[in-house]
């Protein structure tokens, strides 16, 4: 099935790089480009991609408010489409609000253009860009500096079931669904099993909010 992209950047020369890379692979569709949040949300509800590559930082509107619109957005619209955050710092506050918002996940600008291509495609499976050990640790950094505020989350742990629980653990720790099938004797199709239940029963989108929801429910503790 091929992957619909579109590409929101204030740099006319980024999104021309980004599409001519993107569209030589047989299975990605470029289908629109924005240079603002705004303009790029209009792109987003008249195209319907799967994927929208959006930079953090956007004049008119930045990447951040328009992936908070695009994932929770006014009664009526349906599509959601899957977010990628673009930046140029490894280290950027919006990024994690972006993930707290339901983005699935964040690429720097000056990644190879094959970790860019696996990042659509990643994304587009459902996945989240979170397997790098430095990602894990900023992420966890920034749950213990600035808590959400949220309503009992450690309460909604307990909708899960041990396993459930166990998975949810390894999935905030960094381990991809085959070493949590290794760690947990477990076929990887029953791990892809619990994780849906575990998103299901805790509203979560993808393993990006999984993570930071284990966090801050205090599942995990930063650095442990």
């Amino acid at each position: 099935m091929t992957i619909r992209v579109i590409i929101v950047d204030d740099q006319a020369m980024v999104r021309a790089g980004f599409a001519a890379l993107l569209s030589a692979q047989a299975d990605i569709d470029v289908v629109g480009e924005a240079p603002d949040g705004r303009q790029g949300i209009d792109v987003s509800r008249r195209t319907h991609p799967d994927v929208v590559l959006m930079d953090v930082r956007m004049p008119e509107m930045d990447g951040l408010a328009a992936a908070r619109e695009l994932l929770d957005p006014p009664p009526g619209v349906v599509h959601r489409p899957k977010v990628l955050m673009l930046t140029t710092f490894d280290v950027d506050d919006y990024v994690y609000e972006a993930l707290r918002a339901g983005a699935s996940g964040f690429l720097l600008k000056d990644a190879p253009p094959a970790d860019l291509i696996a990042a659509v495609r990643v994304v587009a499976a459902g996945e989240a860009l979170l397997a790098p050990s430095v990602t894990r640790r900023l992420i966890a950094d920034f749950a213990r500096q600035r808590p959400a505020v949220r309503k009992d989350p450690a309460l909604r742990l307990r909708g899960l079931t041990p396993r459930e629980t166990e998975v949810l653990e390894l999935i905030a720790r960094g381990l991809s669904n085959q070493e949590i099938a290794g760690r947990l004797v477990l076929a990887e199709q029953t791990v892809k099993t619990h994780i849906g239940r575990v998103l299901a029963k805790l509203g979560l989108r993808d393993r990006a909010q999984a993570v930071i929801f284990a966090y801050e429910s205090g599942l995990v503790s930063p650095g442990a």
